[in-house]
């Protein structure tokens, strides 16, 4: 990366505000393809550790840093972890046919199953298990209600029949499970990420605040902790786990299957509503563009989802299968892409992020972003940097959602890749710097590199003194440039 005064390869102030994720699988692995993404607007990637090895991913981490190396821009890494997999036992003939209003029995008895009976390798279940919890099977197709339990089994009424195959997945509906929400294999891939620089890393099935005070005891300030909102159980204690995390991921596919499909606009507004006031970046992942998997273009339906997310405020879209294992991972990125500008273009965006912005806590670091924002929408602001270690100053800021560039200059290559997934922040590196005069003059020279100001126009920068300490957002800037 460069240093002070030094600016990017690549000038990568997008010509948008919220960001694009990019999952990284078999279509999009090569050094090659991962450069047209980032080319074609991919801000940070993702790796999900669900599938593929760790010698696969290694290359990926590899390719990855290499490509930040050549444009000198700084690239984020989300680390996936897969979480707690439930999933029912083998048939001793094949899959069985469940028909509505016939009784079910899931036991820990580890014989082959059959129409009347299977194995259930969770005892966590049988512990929460209670009259009128639902379990799912295999993606919500087949459901069943407890009507009677003990410590080694359950037995159910089959309320929406089908064909139950052997390995299919379990969801629970209506109860907590005890479970731990990182496994053994998550800590070993956990540990793997962390020890090739991971950037973000991400809770599968999180349910409640503790799970995540339970994550950063292992993560401590290695990594940042993403809570990845798929289970009505996390959706009731929401704010606690959003004050508890360090951003969110609104994951609709597995929350889709647990809670009903008309439910999941107003679950999704709400994330993104609470994750804004927490000032946590938050990501709308699952099914965004699916169609191009197979095709080179969306569907209109697809494209509005797109949008109602980049309107609603979230501070990045996903792409999950279309980029790791689709015909055409370029086009869903650049389709993408062009789906956010044309939204940020739309007046109506810009009415609803300003008077959506929330109302500051009482501290003085929010009411100095909060200036932020009433400068940006008083006087003709042309940009706006903020000085951190932290990266706290940034997300702050961001949570303003001041229409100009955000320009985050930081010390640490860290920080400045965690920052990727921010709503409108360009992150660069920097020396250390221990006067508000070098700040301003290094803010300055930045955003003329990125064709941001000219001389005469207004910039605003913010900062806490004491410098290195963090959460000290204490100051705000507010000059002409060349007049410094």
């Amino acid at each position: 990366m460069k240093g002070a005064g030094a600016a990017p390869a690549v000038k990568n102030m997008r010509n948008r505000k919220a960001k694009i994720v990019a999952t990284v699988g078999p279509a999009s692995s090569s050094p090659e393809m991962l450069e047209k993404l980032f080319h074609a607007g991919v801000d940070m990637f993702r790796l999900n550790m669900s599938h593929g090895t760790h010698e696969d991913h290694k290359a990926r981490f590899e390719a990855i840093r290499a490509l930040e190396k050549k444009t000198g821009v700084a690239i984020g890494i989300l680390l996936d972890l897969q979480g707690p997999k439930l999933r029912v036992g083998t048939f001793k003939d094949g899959p069985v046919t469940l028909a509505n209003g016939e009784t079910f029995r899931f036991d820990l008895d580890s014989a082959p199953g059959d129409k009347t009976r299977a194995y259930l390798p969770h005892k966590e279940i049988f512990a929460a298990a209670k009259p009128g919890v639902q379990i799912l099977l295999d993606d919500g197709k087949i459901r069943m209600e407890v009507a009677e339990h003990g410590k080694d089994y359950m037995i159910g009424k089959i309320i929406t029949g089908g064909v139950l195959s052997e390995r299919k997945g379990v969801s629970v509906v209506g109860a907590v499970l005890p479970l731990d929400v990182i496994t053994e294999k998550d800590r070993r891939d956990l540990e793997f990420g962390l020890a090739n620089g991971a950037d973000w890393i991400a809770l599968s099935f999180v349910q409640r605040a503790q799970d995540l005070h339970d994550a950063r005891k292992l993560i401590g300030d290695r990594a940042l902790i993403m809570s990845k909102i798929e289970k009505p159980a996390a959706v009731d204690c929401l704010e606690e786990i959003v004050d508890a995390s360090d951003g969110i991921m609104v994951a609709r596919g597995d929350l889709g299957v647990e809670m009903q499909p008309e439910e999941i606009p107003a679950v999704q507004r709400r994330m993104i509503k609470l994750s804004r006031e927490y000032g946590k970046p938050v990501i709308v992942a699952t099914q965004m563009l699916e169609s191009m998997i197979h095709t080179p273009t969306p569907t209109r339906a697809e494209a509005s989802d797109v949008a109602t997310a980049v309107y609603e405020g979230a501070d990045a879209v996903m792409l999950s299968a279309e980029s790791a294992s689709g015909k055409f991972p370029i086009e869903a990125v650049t389709m993408m892409s062009k789906i956010v500008v044309e939204t940020e273009k739309d007046p109506e965006y810009k009415r609803l992020i300003e008077t959506s912005r929330p109302a500051p806590r009482g501290t003085i670091a929010d009411a100095i972003c909060a200036s932020l924002g009433t400068v940006a929408s008083v006087l003709p602001l042309a940009a706006a940097a903020t000085y951190t270690t932290s990266g706290s100053t940034t997300l702050r800021a961001a949570r303003e959602r001041p229409l100009v560039p955000i320009f985050c200059l930081t010390p640490k290559i860290e920080v400045a890749r965690r920052m990727s997934y921010v709503w409108g922040v360009s992150a660069v590196v920097t020396q250390d710097l221990e006067k508000v005069s070098q700040i301003v003059a290094f803010a300055t020279d930045v955003a003329k590199k990125y064709d941001a100001v000219k001389d005469g126009d207004i910039m605003a920068v913010t900062a806490g003194m004491p410098f290195a300490q963090s959460g000290s957002t204490n100051l705000l800037r507010i000059f002409q440039v060349g007049s410094e």
